[in-house]
């Protein structure tokens, strides 16, 4: 059903450096236009976003009209919230708030059938073609299901080097506004310790062929995060980019009619 399931990870499995923005606005029209820009990935965020999961499948769908990888932000580490982002056909899933070894290892036996883990087993859902690929579906879950975990606190980061040598990880993903509130410095996302955290990431996940992953909030950041080898990149928000476009689009107006 999904022509474009598997590409983004073995994309990043090859080296490469994958480019996306986060879905926070419910609209599926939003999607397709971010798709149709060119952008390889969506995450669509549950956490923050007023996206509930009937939404969600509906954004899945928008995104792989245009081969446009969608990801799902889960709100929590819970087995039942990735199944659902799961079944509704997502790429993968990004967890919040990873700490520990025992959260990683929960998110990922949430997303892997057996052998590998402990997923639910319905296949007549969306992701597994409404019962056509009985026989497939399992295996080619557990092939091409994208894991993205996010650390976001100073425990994950304390717990990265023991994290990264468990199977199956895609993504280790680093979030610079989050950590800069664990690190006591809100907002301050060109700290010294920040920027540390991300470059130390970046080398740790190099060692285990692991992608490490960023936000970048603007254009500077996102140079930054390119030159420290970051290849799973989220670039602004979908809000934040259409409030950029909509400011320009002002200044231009008022250049104009003064």
């Amino acid at each position: 059903m999904k022509k474009n399931s598997g590409n983004l990870k073995k994309r990043l499995e090859k080296g490469e450096t994958v480019f996306g923005t986060w879905s926070s606005i419910p609209s599926a029209s939003l999607v397709n236009i971010i798709g149709a820009a060119g952008m390889d990935f969506i995450v669509i965020d549950t956490e923050h976003g007023p996206i509930s999961i009937e939404t969600a499948e509906n954004l899945v769908r928008a995104a792989d009209v245009t081969g446009l990888e969608p990801i799902i932000r889960v709100s929590t580490n819970q087995p039942s919230l990735i199944l659902q982002a799961l079944d509704i056909g997502a790429s993968g899933v990004q967890v919040p708030h990873i700490q520990s070894v025992k959260d990683a290892e929960i998110a990922i036996q949430s997303v892997k059938y057996y052998p590998k883990g402990k997923r639910g087993y319905s296949p007549f859902t969306r992701a597994g073609n409404y019962g056509l690929n009985l026989d497939q579906h399992c295996k080619k879950s557990n092939s091409d299901t994208m894991i993205i975990l996010n650390l976001e606190g100073v425990n994950g980061l304390r717990n990265m080097k023991e994290i990264v040598k468990l199977d199956d990880i895609d993504v280790i993903f680093i979030g610079p506004y989050d950590l800069s509130q664990s690190l006591g410095k809100p907002g301050k996302t060109r700290s010294k310790d920040v920027i540390n955290a991300i470059r130390d990431a970046v080398a740790v996940t190099k060692r285990y062929n692991i992608a490490c992953g960023c936000f970048a909030h603007n254009d500077e950041y996102l140079k930054l995060l390119i030159d420290f080898g970051v290849r799973y990149i989220t670039y602004m928000v979908d809000s934040s980019l259409m409030m950029h476009a909509c400011r320009e689009a002002v200044e231009v107006f008022n250049l104009h009619k003064s």
